[in-house]
C-alpha cells in the first residue's frame, strides 16, 4: 500500500500544518478540541481495553490504535441521527456518540451491552465480514423512501472488499440511488493478507466506477480530511445536485498499530520498520501538532483532557465488572421464538443450574 504517493485528499501534513487554507473545514475551536478529545478518548479505551483483556476478563478484542482519525473525523460529519454501522474495529465511531459500560459489557460476553447502541443510531457490532453493508444500503434505502433525510454511514476494512456483500451492496446502492456512505478503512491487511494481494485495482476508491458513485481516496491518518470527505458525501446523500447520485465510496488509507486482534501475532507477517514508519503519521500525534501551532491545546488544557479521559475509562471498566450477568439471557437473542430443539436445550441447562448451582459451571 502506497501512502507516500499523495493521491488523496489531505488537509494536514504530517506535521500537522495545514496543506492549503481552502481545504481547512469551518469548525469552531470548541468542535476541533472536542474532536482531539474523542480521539485521545479512543487511544486511551482501546489500551485499557488491552489489559482488561490480557486480565481475562476480555475474550477477544479488536484494535483500532492508528485509525482514531478515520473513525473520530468521519463520525463529527454525521447529524446525531444519521446510522452509523460498523464492523468491530471503529470504536472511535462509538466514542463520539457516547461512550458508556454497555459497549465495554458487550466486549465481556454480554449480548445485552448493544442495546444502548440503538438509542445512539449505531447498528449493533459486526463480526461476519461486510454482510453489514447491505442492512446499510437497506436501512438507507427505507430513509429514502420514508423522506426522513437520514443518511447511513456504513465502516468496514479492506478485506470487506472482496466479499460478495460489498459489491451486491455497492451494486444496489447505485441502482437504487441510496444515500448510503461507504467508508473503508483500509489499513493494508485484512488480518495476515496484504492489500496488494487482494485486488488488481489501482485502489478501492476506483472500485466505485464500476457501480456508476463517486470514489474518493483520502489520508485516513488525517481527522480534518476524514471529515471533510465524509461531509461533502453526507450532504450529496441527503441533497444531490442534479446529475449527481447519493452514494458514495470513501478509502480512507490508515494502518493499524497493534495487532488485528488480542488473538493474532502481527510480528509473523509484518515488518517493524513498516510500524515504525507509520507511527510517523499517528493521526493522534499530527492532530495534537496542528492544535498547538494554532493555540487551541496547551500543555494545562491537554493534562485536563486527559485526567478526564482516564477517569471516564475507569468509572466505565469498574461499572462493567459489577454487571450481574443471567446465564439464561444466552438463549435470548438467536431467535425471536425459540425453535423446538433450543427450547429444550434452555430448559435443560436451566434444570442443571437448579440442581447443582452457578458454581458447577465456573472455573477457577
Amino acid at each position: 500500500m502506497d501512502y507516500d504517493d499523495g493521491e488523496f485528499v489531505r488537509v494536514l501534513d504530517e506535521d500537522g500544518r495545514v496543506v492549503d487554507a481552502g481545504t481547512m473545514p469551518d469548525l469552531s475551536d470548541e468542535t476541533l478540541v472536542g474532536m482531539y478529545r474523542d480521539m485521545r478518548l479512543t487511544r486511551h479505551f482501546d489500551r485499557r481495553a488491552i489489559n482488561v483483556q490480557r486480565q481475562g476478563r476480555i475474550g477477544t478484542f479488536a484494535s483500532a490504535a492508528g485509525q482514531e482519525g478515520a473513525q473520530v473525523g468521519s463520525t463529527y460529519a454525521l447529524a446525531d441521527d444519521d446510522w452509523i454501522l460498523y464492523q468491530y474495529r471503529e470504536h472511535g465511531a462509538v466514542v463520539v456518540r457516547g461512550l458508556d459500560a454497555g459497549y465495554l459489557e458487550y466486549w465481556m460476553g454480554h449480548e445485552s451491552g448493544n442495546a444502548s447502541l440503538a438509542d445512539k443510531h449505531v447498528f449493533p457490532l459486526n463480526i461476519a465480514i461486510a454482510d453489514h453493508l447491505p442492512h446499510a444500503v437497506g436501512m438507507s434505502w427505507a430513509s429514502k423512501l420514508k423522506g426522513d433525510d437520514r443518511a447511513a454511514v456504513v465502516h468496514f476494512g479492506d478485506g470487506a472488499t472482496s466479499e460478495g456483500d460489498f459489491h451486491e451492496a455497492m451494486n444496489f446502492a447505485g441502482v437504487f440511488d441510496t444515500p448510503t456512505v461507504f467508508f473503508c478503512n483500509n489499513n493494508g491487511w485484512a488480518i495476515s493478507h496484504p492489500v496488494e494481494n487482494q485486488t488488481a485495482s489501482d485502489t478501492i476508491a476506483v472500485k466505485a466506477d464500476a457501480y456508476g458513485v463517486p470514489g474518493v481516496r483520502v489520508d485516513g491518518m488525517d481527522p480534518l480530511a476524514c471529515y471533510a470527505v465524509t461531509a461533502e458525501a453526507v450532504e450529496r446523500a441527503r441533497n444531490p445536485a442534479d446529475g449527481e447520485t447519493r452514494p458514495t465510496l470513501i478509502e480512507a488509507v490508515t494502518y493499524r498499530f497493534g495487532a488485528h486482534t488480542t488473538a493474532d501475532d502481527p510480528t509473523v507477517y509484518r515488518d517493524d520498520e513498516e510500524v515504525e514508519a507509520w507511527k510517523e503519521r499517528d493521526p493522534l500525534a499530527r492532530f495534537e501538532a496542528f492544535l498547538r501551532r494554532t493555540d487551541r491545546l496547551d500543555d494545562e488544557l491537554d493534562a485536563d483532557i486527559q485526567a478526564g479521559v482516564e477517569d471516564h475509562v475507569a468509572s466505565l471498566i469498574d461499572e462493567s465488572t459489577e454487571f450481574e450477568a443471567d446465564p439464561e439471557s444466552m438463549f435470548d437473542d438467536a431467535y425471536a421464538e425459540l425453535p423446538p430443539a433450543l427450547r429444550r436445550q434452555r430448559e435443560g441447562f436451566l434444570s442443571m443450574l437448579d440442581r447443582y448451582g452457578d458454581e458447577a459451571f465456573l472455573r477457577e
